[in-house]
């Protein structure tokens, strides 16, 4: 979690009044954070706040929501956005490289010291987290005295532009600063495939950004700057907009005047930022429900006022207005959160209950158990792999008929594209890990795969062995079902898995919850093993739906 570092009495300038530390380190975390480094007399805080607060990822936003939150100035705080001639063109070129950009303007900020650690922690700590490490947006801040509009957002060849990138006195073209800039070399991946890259240029064509790796430095902030013109440019719109709202926010709690930017993109015209609140409804009623303790709609409503939300009740209903700066807000439960929040977690709660009672297991976790204690009786050793898995290795090449497929958006690594739907694959990874080692292998686990996009519970056991065969695999599976009284049938199987006729489905009352057999020897090569195989995998929701489902 991102964590904030700030001066006690920096906050309480922005605060607008002198808070007691004991307060603020009391009162603090009671709005979603924990605090650090508060102890003896220094003024240094440090507040590490959760992740769906990017908000509050600088003191500015922490004294806007503390002043509602302490009830100096409950409600949405609202920001003046006046108009400029400022123009941002955004070219066709960069629709397939980088396509989304949001600037604003912000005018007559008193800039020093403080401000700029407190701005640059912002920026870094928003392209670490909702920017995705850049990957997602980037924020670039300049000075906006040193250029002149109109801007141009475009695409440019590696070779074609030439300038001073921040930290240097070098001038380099674009794909210079990509191998021999600092952050050219740490950041080039965001831009790998692509044969142009994106550039923010002014009127006489000098550089303020090439995002998302360099500001000019001809645009450098220092604290003889007055006016800033702010860039945030990404793939995602949504985040870039939030981003940009957070950032000139919290320039505009320092005594920054928000100034709106034109921006043209394909003929269409916008103003930039965007400071319109959301509307939302809910009910109180259901709020309360949800919560578990009963709030009046009026106790809701002041319990958003206290969280920097507008808020009025009317009859059941309660009508908020929800700042820009608040993405985390996506879902009437998240406003819930919110009425909890600020109507005081030490208010929730109650007597205890001197009723006894006595626990018991679900029937998930005890027929779990009981299969961990029969293999672990059988002489296997027990694995915990991993749930993720890959197609290839998934269905390809261990022959299992391929089910509703759970695929992961933009996987890391070719051998985690899918959620899996056998364990059987996962051991013989582990298998092929140790097929170097001494003789016979006996492996299981009892864990979830995800079947038809459902979550069930499986057991797989596995033995890599010169004299693995059928019979093996079959007095295995028995001795596992006499041990959990079931009364069984075997039917013929013919899965790719399992060398044809050396197979044999499980049936109970005519459903097939399993299979057994010796595993095929294009499987086992496929896995890069050069050992017989034998497999047994069950799926245990009978067993557990037999127990009654819930606790035993």
């Amino acid at each position: 979690m991102p964590l904030i570092n700030f001066d006690y009495n920096d906050l309480c300038s922005l605060l607008g009044e002198e808070v007691p530390k004991e307060v603020l380190i009391e009162r603090i975390p009671m709005i979603g954070a924990d605090m650090h480094g508060t102890e003896g007399d220094s003024d240094d805080m440090s507040v590490e706040f959760f992740p769906n607060r990017p908000d509050m990822y600088c003191v500015e936003g922490i004294a806007r929501n503390m002043r509602a939150f302490l009830g100096i100035e409950p409600g949405m705080k609202e920001y003046e956005v006046e108009d400029t001639d400022i123009l941002v063109t955004v070219d066709p070129s960069v629709k397939g490289v980088r396509p989304y950009i949001l600037c604003a303007a912000v005018f007559d900020v008193e800039i020093d010291d403080q401000f700029i650690k407190s701005l640059m922690e912002l920026q870094e700590k928003l392209h670490m987290t909702i920017g995705r490490k850049r990957s997602k947006l980037a924020i670039g801040v300049h000075d906006l005295d040193k250029v002149v509009p109109p801007f141009v957002y475009r695409a440019a060849e590696p070779g074609e532009i030439r300038f001073v990138p921040l930290a240097s006195d070098e001038e380099m073209d674009l794909g210079g600063v990509l191998t021999r800039h600092e952050k050219g070399k740490a950041y080039a991946h965001l831009l790998e495939g692509k044969s142009r890259y994106p550039v923010i240029t002014d009127a006489g064509g000098d550089v303020l950004s090439f995002p998302p790796i360099i500001n000019g430095a001809l645009t450098t902030v220092t604290t003889e700057t007055k006016n800033l013109f702010v860039d945030v440019t990404g793939i995602d719109g949504k985040a870039v907009k939030s981003a940009l709202d957070i950032v000139v926010t919290a320039m505009a709690e320092r005594g920054g005047s928000i100034g709106s930017v034109t921006m043209s993109d394909g003929g269409s015209e916008s103003q930039s930022p965007d400071l319109s609140p959301s509307s939302w409804a809910i009910s109180a009623s259901e709020c309360a429900r949800f919560l578990g303790r009963d709030i009046s709609p009026e106790d809701a409503a002041d319990a958003l006022r206290r969280m920097g939300i507008d808020a009025m009740a009317e009859g059941d209903a309660v009508y908020a207005e929800v700042p820009s700066t608040r993405p985390d807000i996506m879902h009437r439960v998240d406003l819930y959160e919110d009425v909890a929040i600020g109507y005081g977690f030490e208010s929730f709660g109650g007597t205890h209950s001197m009723t006894q009672t006595t626990g018991s297991l679900m029937a998930e976790t005890a027929v779990s158990e009981s299969m961990r204690d029969i293999m672990l009786g059988l002489g296997f050793t027990e694995a915990v792999t991993l749930t993720l898995s890959s197609e290839r290795e998934e269905f390809g090449i261990s022959g299992i008929k391929e089910e509703d497929l759970v695929l992961i958006m933009n996987p890391i690594t070719e051998d985690h594209t899918c959620l899996r739907a056998s364990l059987f694959p996962s051991l013989m990874r582990i298998l092929r890990r140790n097929k170097r080692r001494d003789l016979p292998q006996r492996i299981f686990e009892v864990g979830d795969v995800i079947s038809g996009c459902r979550k069930r519970r499986h057991l797989c056991g596995v033995v890599m062995d010169s004299r693995s065969s059928f019979t093996e695999s079959k007095s295995y599976t028995e001795a596992v079902l006499r041990e959990m009284g079931t009364e069984y049938q075997l039917a013929h199987c013919t899965d790719r898995t399992f060398i044809p006729g050396r197979g044999a489905a499980v049936m109970v009352n005519g459903e097939r919850i399993g299979s057994f057999g010796e595993v095929s020897p294009e499987v086992i090569e496929g896995f890069e093993i050069t050992h017989p195989v034998m497999m047994v995998e069950l799926d245990l929701q009978w067993f557990i739906d037999a127990r009654g489902g819930g606790v035993v």
